[in-house]
């Protein structure tokens, strides 16, 4: 038996893929796609909206007033007024009993702590301030 199966491998030819016409279509299809791509230019789909040319100018918005407080490593400033956290309180609640849709701006140094950026936070939710905005500064 084992004469047998070295007859059927002498008298089978080795089949043989040939890579090179793979190859060329994958170069055809490739400079195919680099010839048919296309740029999106984004700008020229952006919707503009402009306004009639006799339509009535709307009166201008006032730009809102932004109380920026200032967190530092030692202390705090509202509107650059070195403050403790009872005045920054009593001021954010008459500011709050005013208009409770004032921005408030907290900036904290890198080298403030961690505490008291979430004691002005939380400052600011007891008095009932909302749209805030927090950045860090170098």
């Amino acid at each position: 038996m084992a004469h047998k199966r070295k007859r059927r491998r002498q008298g089978m030819i080795e089949a043989e893929l040939s890579m090179t016409p793979m190859i060329d279509i994958v170069f055809q299809l490739l400079i195919y796609f680099i010839l048919t791509f296309e740029i999106q230019d984004v700008m020229a789909h952006l919707d503009v909206f402009r306004p009639a040319p006799d339509a009535e100018p709307k009166e201008q918005m006032e730009t809102p007033n932004v109380l920026q407080v200032v967190i530092y490593e030692d202390g705090y400033t509202v509107n650059d007024r070195q403050m403790r956290l009872p005045a920054i309180e009593r001021t954010l609640g008459r500011l709050a009993a005013l208009d409770p849709n004032q921005t408030v701006l907290i900036m904290a140094t890198a080298h403030s702590r961690h505490e008291n950026l979430i004691e002005i936070l939380d400052l600011c939710a007891k008095v009932g301030l909302k749209n805030l905005s927090v950045v860090s500064m170098n």
